[in-house]
């Protein structure tokens, strides 16, 4: 599993421009099955993705998509993380 931390680097109301764009590119990847999470931060300073994909090259490939990343309106940290336990609504999440 990965966490996706994106951190703004261009002003709000740039982002705003893009947004529209970002979250059309978010669905895609929801109906890829890539993403299974996404939301903002607070405070407003970026947003979180989590992913199941299999490798992180495969996630890089998938984030390089993102008008967000094509258009350097943010910053992209990767997260490999490895849940060893979960309440009972994420079961599936389980890898270990």
């Amino acid at each position: 599993m990965f966490i996706i931390n994106l951190t703004y680097i261009e002003p709000l109301d740039i982002v705003d421009n893009y947004l529209p764009l970002h979250v059309k590119y978010l669905e895609e990847q929801y109906s890829k099955n890539n993403f299974i999470a996404s939301g903002k931060k607070v405070p407003r300073n970026g947003g979180i993705i989590l992913s199941l994909l299999s490798s992180k090259e495969k996630l890089e490939k998938v984030l390089s998509q993102d008008p967000f990343s094509i258009n350097k309106i943010a910053e992209y940290e990767i997260i490999e993380f490895i849940p060893s336990m979960t309440s009972s609504d994420f079961q599936n999440l389980k890898l270990s």
